[in-house]
């Protein structure tokens, strides 16, 4: 049977990154940012193209390595991405412009997500993507659920913390927040919600239609 450690790696290698993707990823750890995993990647690709994402919210820019596969499974997308680091930003921009996508497509706002996230439009995106301060991830998802459209997706990424919200010794509060989190999406009539264990955990959460009331 195969370790999970050579499944990660045969999933990578699967999810082949041209040379703009490489570079940003290179970027990504030159600066100690931790990138998604190349299979992580390839599945915010495969739900961007399933959505038929035109409008895509990011919190987090980093180097700019999940912006890319996003927009490489929506590449009619316009993708707003959030970040408090503008040197991160500034490398984005490079791979942005190598991987040849206009800067009409590609919208940076550098700023604290918990300022920027408020004044953004309810309802307006089809995905909203989460990878940035594992201790703010409920406040990000709460603001995400409520800019999502019905039927679109609030992804999170590292959403198993390194393997730490599985292990029942680690207690510390991003774990324990998550781990509230989590619960409260299994229990939920207005999300429909899953975790792909895919590179360090990848938490999809759909948006349902709130229920029909019934006439009186």
């Amino acid at each position: 049977m195969q370790t999970p450690s050579l499944i990660a790696k045969y999933l990578d290698d699967l999810a082949s990154e041209d040379e703009v993707l490489t570079a940003a990823r290179d970027a990504s750890l030159e600066l100690g940012i931790t990138p998604i995993a190349p299979a992580v990647g390839a599945q915010l690709a495969a739900v961007a193209a399933a959505t038929q994402a035109t409008a895509i919210l990011e919190v987090g820019t980093g180097a700019g390595v999940s912006g890319l596969w996003l927009l490489r499974g929506a590449p009619g997308a316009t993708l707003t991405s959030i970040d408090n680091e503008l040197d991160h930003q500034q490398h984005a921009r490079t791979a942005f412009a190598a991987a040849g996508i206009p800067v009409t497509r590609a919208r940076l706002i550098t700023g604290r997500a918990r300022d920027v996230l408020p004044r953004m439009n309810e309802a307006s995106y089809d995905i909203v993507l989460i990878d940035a301060d594992p201790a703010s991830v409920m406040e990000y998802v709460e603001h995400a659920l409520a800019l999502v459209r019905v039927g679109g997706s609030v992804l999170v990424a590292h959403a198993l913390l390194g393997g730490k919200v599985a292990d029942p010794a680690q207690r510390d509060d991003a774990v324990s927040d998550l781990r509230a989190l989590l619960k409260a999406l299994a229990t939920s009539d207005a999300v429909q919600a899953a975790i792909t264990p895919v590179g360090d955990g990848l938490l999809q959460i759909v948006r349902r239609p709130e229920p029909a009331t019934r006439a009186s």
